[in-house]
Order: structure tokens, then C-alpha cells, then sequence
């Protein structure tokens, strides 16, 4: 783990608890330089001018070498620091940047380091997927290749038994948690606001109570009503009456006729009976 460190620095971190309340843009290059940052080298221009006790810092324009200079402040949190190869006062080429956040330090990965991270994330990712599907595949000569899953039933059945096992644990649980729970009754507070509610309710909308001229006009309308409904009554009833009444009558008077012709005596021979006129038959109505 140490060999890792030393070889790859974006693995390691570094802060001074004494400088991080007093951090500002004008001491953070003095808080950098410090002997126990790992990312600060003894051999730049910028350790050459304080050794001198040199306080310009436009001095390190006209300088060759390695050098550190602050790029970009968002004070009180973000400081980024970079480090070049100067040629010539225009001419400079970076090396690294630095990132200081709320005192920690760490070293700016590049673009090739991130997207070898996150490839190699992916890959591992994947690589964990197959390794654990694999082991879900069996094989038999005579049955061929089959997915055997560790969590996941074989038959519907024993998928409806687990459900319904499920449900019934989840119910239970439910149960319990209904009679653990008890119902906190209402404050003094809430009494008393609800009352006042309703007597605001009951100040704006108060109940009218029905006069007696309008208590005399709903009982004279309800008695028509009442008496329209009395006559059609009556009137259906004696319909159904006279209904009932014509068919008995009908079935008594045809009953009677048939019974005097076939009773009817003939003592007298055939040939008389013709000589004389049949009697006239009259019809018997009923009483």
C-alpha cells in the first residue's frame, strides 16, 4: 500500500488543522509550501525566493525552472494551485494542478486517469455480473442447459404458496403495527379552536326557523295532494271491481243457454214435431 502511494499521488491527501480557520488567498501559498506537504518539492523557484527572504513575486517571471503559482480562488473553500516548467517569461508548460477544499489538499486527476477509473469500474461491474450468472447455468447430457436461481422458486405453485406467505406475514405485521399504534387525543388547543370555528360558522349562517304563515301554506298544499290521491285510489279500485264482475257474468249466461236446449223433453213422435213451429228460445240473463 505504500509502494501504491508513493507511485500513484492522487491516492493521498494532505492538511495542517493550525492553518485552516486562517486560510485566505494571501497566505494559501505559504500553507502549500509547507515541508510536510507531500506535493510541494524543495526544488522550485518559489523555495529559492523565500529562502532570500524575497518578497516579490514578480520575480518569478524572469526565472527558469519548476514553479507554483495560484490560478484560480473562491474564497473560503476552493484554491487551486498549478505547477509549470518556465521557459521564458511567456513561454510555460503545466505540470500538475493542485485542488485545496476546506484545507484538504489533493492532486487534480487528468483526463486519462478519470476515464481509466471509470472504465475499469465498468469492467468490474460486468465482469462480477457474469461470474454470478454463470454459476446460475447447469448442464446434463441426457437434459441439456438449464438456469437454476437460488432465490427464485421452480413452480408456479410454490410462487403462489410464497406469495400468499409473503401476504400473510405482511398482514400480520400490519396488524401489529395498528394495535402498537394508539390514537393521541386532541390537545386543549385544538378543542378550542374547533369551537371557535363554529361559533364563527354559526355567527355567519345562523338557522332560520319557519314562520307559521309558512307551516299553513305547506299543510293546505299537502292536503290537495292528499285528496288527488284518495280519488285515484277509489277510482282504480271500483275499475278493478267491474273487471272482475263482466266475465262471470258472460260465463253464466252462455252455461245456462246450453243446458235448457239439450234439456228440452220430445214426447211427441217425429212426424208431429215437424208439423209444428219450434217454441221461440229466449235467452235468461242473470240475476
Amino acid at each position: 500500500m505504500a509502494d501504491q502511494t508513493k507511485e500513484n499521488p492522487l491516492h493521498i491527501s494532505w492538511h495542517d488543522s493550525m492553518w485552516v480557520p486562517h486560510l485566505n488567498s494571501s497566505n494559501i501559498m505559504n500553507y502549500f509550501g509547507e515541508r510536510s506537504n507531500p506535493f510541494y518539492s524543495r526544488d522550485c523557484n518559489n523555495e529559492f525566493i523565500k529562502m532570500q527572504q524575497n518578497t516579490r513575486v514578480d520575480q518569478l517571471t524572469h526565472m527558469q525552472g519548476v514553479e507554483y503559482i495560484l490560478l484560480h480562488t473562491q474564497e473560503p473553500i476552493l484554491y487551486i494551485v498549478r505547477k509549470q516548467n518556465r521557459y521564458s517569461p511567456t513561454q510555460v508548460t503545466p505540470l500538475a494542478n493542485y485542488h485545496i477544499i476546506g484545507g484538504q489538499v489533493f492532486q487534480t486527476p487528468d483526463l486519462g486517469s478519470v476515464i481509466n477509473s471509470r472504465m475499469l469500474a465498468a469492467v468490474s461491474n460486468l465482469n462480477s455480473a457474469f461470474t454470478e450468472l454463470q454459476s446460475y447455468s447447469h448442464y446434463h447430457p441426457s437434459k441439456g442447459y438449464w438456469w437454476q436461481f437460488r432465490n427464485h422458486p421452480e413452480s408456479s405453485a410454490a410462487a403462489a404458496a410464497a406469495a400468499a406467505a409473503a401476504n400473510k406475514e405482511k398482514e400480520k405485521q400490519q396488524k401489529k403495527a395498528s394495535n402498537n399504534q394508539r390514537e393521541e387525543p386532541a390537545s386543549v388547543f385544538q378543542h378550542r379552536r374547533v369551537g371557535s370555528l363554529l361559533e364563527d360558522l354559526q355567527a355567519k349562517f345562523p338557522y332560520k326557523y319557519p314562520t307559521q304563515p309558512q307551516q299553513q301554506q305547506q299543510q293546505q298544499q299537502q292536503t290537495p295532494q292528499a285528496t288527488q290521491q284518495g280519488t285515484q285510489q277509489a277510482t282504480q279500485q271500483e275499475g278493478t271491481k267491474m273487471e272482475d264482475i263482466k266475465p262471470d257474468i258472460k260465463t253464466e249466461v252462455k252455461l245456462e243457454v246450453k243446458t235448457e236446449v239439450k234439456s228440452d223433453p220430445s214426447p211427441t213422435p217425429p212426424s208431429q214435431r215437424s208439423a209444428r213451429p219450434p217454441p221461440e228460445k229466449r235467452q235468461r240473463t242473470g240475476p
